[in-house]
């Protein structure tokens, strides 16, 4: 699907004009597609698979019970914020792994992936510990529906063990990307998350002798999907070409990679909790307003997030095309292969938002046959309208920020883009449409969800001043200041 995906959007951006300066400039730019297409179609996929994890755990429980739906998908919450770190660390790991890796340095992407390694333990045990001793606490941040605590509680404190593995195998698997094994860390990705829906099947509704868990069933196959994604990508490393974990780089760290590592990724780091930490707050709102709207809400994400994966792939695919080049001192080069993502994004998003229409009249008729209300019902039709001209500022916003910007070490804007969009703007007449104004909530839904089409402006201007348009490699040794790259 996604392979014939990409191939439509890379066509749709050819020039079909059958004379010979169009036969030049398509010969010129086959390489960028061959080598984009080569990285956004796995790296697509495996957001795909991903989101699929989350999805299977509530649609499988929504036949069962709509407040089983909304619990998970309310604790899930927990883990969206845990991803955010953990997004964080990748994206950081990205912008040095893809430049390191276009100059030929495997060394340093070695002691990276080390580095990397040690900070997401952390991270991850904390949350660990957060998600086993105050559950309750932690799922009466997003509702204060009894029902749907008791619900929930159960199943964070079991899938908490999932963190400890996430926050190993997703640094090995970004490392993987990064360093031309992008195929392969789909493999394990997709592989993990079809043994997560296996487990699912089995464990929620009691399969082959085995009793009928439900939330806990879930949680639980999501643990072991984790434990196999973990095992599978470390060992994986082991091979012949491929970045190695290395103990020495674990216990020192690198003093030169430590301080710029910090210095481009914390700002991404405040743009994702300021993102995400707003994000959530849309779901607080929707949760407020009442299971319906909850349900409703939880199915409509699930949509958004599932069509926007070719968004994600593009960005993070286009971002790591971008960091070699930079990295490999071809800045001009770098320049006009993000010219070219910048336009593939605007197609990209069209593309998915017609993609969801398309696929609008299936998604209704299937959830006919969940446990959603008449009311919730009515509701999801309008959210998935919005989601679907929601996709173009999806796809530009991923492309160029998390992407483009990142590549450059350009990551100081998108946090200061997030925060004026979303807590000065957004989330606030979010609360005030829902809670102060009580207005319909489709049309609550509608106001949260215009953040990504308010910073486009924004991001347009910052693209154009070509600001990530720089190498991040030539500080670690200071015989390559001198160095001559090509020029802009």
């Amino acid at each position: 699907f996604f392979l014939c995906y990409n191939n439509i959007v890379m066509n749709l951006s050819a020039n079909p004009t059958p004379n010979r300066e169009a036969e030049t400039r398509s010969t010129e730019k086959r390489p960028f597609r061959k080598a984009l297409s080569a990285l956004v179609a796995p790296i697509a996929l495996q957001q795909f698979m991903l989101a699929l994890v989350s999805a299977s755990d509530a649609i499988m429980l929504g036949f069962i019970d709509q407040a089983m739906l909304s619990a998970v998908s309310l604790a899930g919450q927990i883990q969206f914020v845990y991803n955010l770190f953990i997004l964080a660390l990748t994206i950081g790991a990205s912008m040095f792994a893809a430049q390191f890796w276009g100059k030929g340095d495997k060394e340093r992407v070695e002691k990276l992936l080390a580095f990397v390694l040690r900070i997401s333990l952390i991270v991850s045990a904390a949350f660990f510990l957060a998600a086993t001793a105050i559950p309750s606490l932690l799922m009466r941040i997003f509702t204060a529906d009894a029902a749907l605590i008791e619900a929930g509680v159960p199943y964070l404190r079991t899938v908490a063990a999932s963190y400890l593995f996430c926050g190993v195998s997703q640094i090995y698997l970004c490392i993987l990307k990064n360093s031309g094994h992008a195929t392969m860390s789909t493999i394990v990705s997709t592989s993990s998350v079809v043994i997560n829906i296996g487990f699912n099947a089995v464990l929620i509704y009691g399969l082959l002798g085995i009793p009928a868990l439900y939330t806990v069933g879930a949680a639980i196959a999501t643990v072991l999907a984790r434990l196999i994604e973990m095992l599978w990508s470390a060992l994986f490393s082991f091979k012949e070409n491929c970045c190695k974990f290395r103990w020495r780089y674990f216990a020192r760290v690198d003093a030169v990679l430590r301080r710029k590592y910090w210095r481009y990724t914390l700002p991404v780091l405040g743009n994702e909790l300021v993102w995400g930490v707003g994000f959530t707050m849309y779901t607080v709102i929707m949760g407020h307003l009442g299971s319906d709207a909850t349900a409703a809400n939880s199915v409509a994400n699930i949509v958004k997030n599932l069509i926007a994966c070719f968004c994600l792939g593009l960005g993070s695919g286009g971002g790591i095309l971008v960091g070699n080049e930079l990295g490999a001192g071809n800045l001009a080069k770098a320049k006009e292969y993000g010219n070219k993502l910048c336009k593939l994004s605007v197609i990209g998003g069209i593309v998915s938002g017609l993609l969801l229409l398309a696929l609008m009249p299936a998604v209704l008729w299937l959830a006919k046959f969940t446990s959603l209300t008449k009311t919730a019902y009515e509701f999801l039709k309008w959210m998935l309208l919005i989601c679907s001209v929601y996709m173009l500022g999806k796809s530009v916003n991923a492309t160029l920020v998390s992407g483009i910007f990142c590549a450059g070490g350009d990551t100081k804007f998108g946090l200061l883009c997030d925060f004026i969009t979303m807590w000065c703007i957004v989330v606030p007449f979010g609360f005030i449409s829902a809670f102060l104004i009580d207005l319909p909530v489709q049309i609550v839904y509608l106001i949260v969800s215009l953040d990504e089409f308010i910073k486009i402006p924004a991001v347009l201007w910052r693209y154009r001043k070509y600001k990530w348009v720089k190498n991040l490699t030539i500080d670690f040794d200071p015989k390559e200041k001198e160095a001559k790259y090509e020029p802009l």
